[in-house]
């Protein structure tokens, strides 16, 4: 609900990232809606990440929103770093995601939507995501798979 009521002059933020997670992680994790403050591990693969420094995050964000590419590509590139990231303590995956749409919403275009049949292989490239750095091959996947609605 939240995002549904976002202002559509909202810029996406750190902020708006925290709020998102606020209300996904409540009462599940150390805290909820600030960046972590300690160490993380990601089940099932050999990298872990750094504890997240705000001006770091803020300054990639900028660097994301300001790139070249679609509007869709750059809420995709924010998501999958948000999830390597590890920003929060916990509901990463899930703040990404919404995070990713309500990016594409506030710009009037689609959603981010991966189903239950595509889970395990989308589950397969992020942990090879996660390993090597490198989201070319999940960020495609992910646009010509779950992205639903319009690119501008």
């Amino acid at each position: 609900q939240y995002v549904l009521k976002l202002p559509s002059d909202t810029t996406f933020n750190l902020m708006t990232a925290c709020k998102i997670n606020s209300f996904i992680s409540y009462n599940e994790s150390l805290e909820w809606g600030v960046l972590r403050t300690g160490n993380v591990g990601i089940h099932g693969v050999d990298y872990t990440p750094t504890i997240p420094i705000e001006s770091e995050v803020v300054s990639t964000l900028n660097a994301i929103r300001y790139s070249e590419g679609s509007l869709t590509y750059k809420a995709l590139k924010y998501m999958y770093y948000a999830m390597r990231t590890q920003l929060f303590w916990d509901g990463n995956k899930r703040t990404a995601i919404v995070s990713a749409n309500a990016i594409m919403m506030l710009n009037g275009l689609g959603i981010v939507n991966i189903s239950e049949q595509q889970l395990e292989h989308w589950n397969q490239l992020l942990s090879e995501f996660y390993e090597t750095n490198n989201d070319e091959k999940i960020i495609q996947w992910t646009y010509d798979n779950c992205v639903h609605g319009i690119d501008y």
